[in-house]
């Protein structure tokens, strides 16, 4: 039976998104927090993958962002506030990843990861958090 949209009742779909929001917003929070830590020389080496898309200056800084975004955005994604922000970042860190990986060659099973993890983001993006998000339940 279809709900009317204007219906406050949370629904499968709802805990659905609750819980893909939680699962990949911890695990890119536990990915992105060891390169956080990493500090300048590691933010470099990660900012380096900006090459493939021809961009040579300020690979500390790129690197940052990559890792701001996984972590702090996994964070939001998983709280679902500033949700499709987060999403867009997340997006973009994603395909800065596949061009890193399709620039060196790697065969499908080495870059599949980055490539599933865009089309869940754009997806989301595309979706928005669900009625169970920080955002939503805060009005």
């Amino acid at each position: 039976m279809a709900r009317d949209k204007g219906s406050p009742q949370v629904g499968l779909i709802d805990w659905g998104l609750l819980l893909l929001r939680l699962g990949l917003g911890a695990a890119f929070v536990a990915h992105g927090v060891p390169k956080l830590l990493g500090g300048p020389e590691a933010w470099a080496a990660l900012g380096g993958a900006m090459t493939n898309l021809g961009v040579h200056f300020a690979p500390a800084v790129w690197g940052l962002a990559a890792a701001l975004s996984e972590a702090a955005g996994g964070a939001l994604l998983a709280a679902g506030l500033l949700f499709r922000p987060a999403c867009l970042a997340l997006v973009a860190t994603m395909g800065v990843a596949l061009a890193m990986h399709l620039g060196k060659g790697d065969p499908f099973l080495v870059y599949s990861h980055a490539l599933e993890d865009a089309v869940v983001f754009l997806a989301l993006l595309v979706t928005g958090p669900g009625r169970l998000a920080a955002a939503r339940l805060a009005r």
